[in-house]
């Protein structure tokens, strides 16, 4: 592994460490089922989380985190920490789901994707780029468009499990899903290692005196690999649903947002870099399909 990942990781500043804790303490919610195992049950029971001693079990296991967490965070550290431990809360709930004997396995599956791509997000910038860290780092308020675009994802697999079950158990499908989704989720988080410090969520307009032109590791095969990562993890998210309007839907929105986000990256980059950009532009190209980046004369 590279030095500078260690020292990085020996240094995480303290709202990652709290993040950490935060994510572990709400993922603790497989415990319900490891106990419910141990008190007679050979698997993983779903009907039993889905019945009302199951909920009345994972409210009291939420109330009972919530309450750790007024009593050890104040301020700040606690909208982090109530952040964390809601997505390990759900990654927690998704693998109950996909080890369970349900329908709703694919689902599970999609749990784990979307909660484990939001946390990482923070936990890798408070890694690489702790100046530039908040609460947004989590991507969970991205926009209204992208919190429409998981609230059509979710009725649509709701409402197709009800009209089409058989759809939602092409299981080939949703593994070709989950397949997409671990390699764009691999080639983003590769891609903000790689670029460091010069990584950030926002379009950087000024450059800062510790800004370089990364063109090493897999920014030696994309120009801009964070975003070609995110483009193949969102579109798989809705390939592990096996939602067909969706997945149409998710290719072009996203294709549209990061042509657009490139051609505006690309002029600051251009401005910072000037020649040195322009030559690498020459050499490697976007990695998304049929958009080249903003025109060079």
């Amino acid at each position: 592994m590279d030095r500078r990942f260690i020292m990085a990781g020996s240094k995480l500043v303290l709202e990652g460490r709290v993040s950490v804790k935060a994510f572990v303490l709400g993922l603790s919610v497989v415990t319900i089922p490891l106990i419910r195992t141990f008190f007679g049950h050979i698997d993983w029971v779903f009907d039993y989380l889905t019945e009302t001693p199951g909920k009345i079990a994972i409210c009291l296991h939420v109330a009972l985190i919530n309450g750790l967490l007024l009593v050890t965070y104040r301020g700040p550290l606690y909208k982090v920490a109530l952040r964390a431990s809601f997505l390990g809360l759900v990654f927690g709930s998704g693998l109950i789901i996909s080890l369970s004997e349900t329908s709703w396995t694919h689902f599970g599956w999609y749990m784990c994707s979307l909660s484990f791509f939001h946390y990482s997000e923070y936990l890798v910038t408070a890694l690489i780029n702790p100046r530039s860290l908040s609460l947004d780092s989590f991507l969970l308020n991205h926009s209204l468009e992208y919190s429409l675009a998981a609230l059509s994802s979710w009725l649509e697999f709701t409402v197709e499990k009800l009209t089409v079950p058989e759809l939602k158990q092409l299981t080939w499908i949703s593994v070709v899903g989950l397949f997409m989704v671990l390699c764009g989720e691999a080639l983003r988080k590769a891609a903000m290692l790689t670029a460091g410090s010069n990584f950030n969520h926002i379009v950087q307009n000024e450059k800062a005196q510790s800004h370089v032109l990364v063109t090493s590791g897999v920014y030696a095969f994309f120009r801009h690999p964070s975003y070609v990562g995110w483009f193949y993890w969102s579109i798989g998210t809705q390939v592990i649903l096996c939602n067909p309007v969706c997945i149409v839907g998710y290719t072009i929105a996203s294709w549209r947002f990061f042509r657009e986000r490139i051609e505006e990256e690309e002029l600051s980059l251009i401005h910072f870099f000037a020649e040195d950009y322009v030559e690498y532009k020459k050499k490697v190209p976007t990695g998304l399909p049929f958009i080249s980046g903003i025109r060079v004369n």
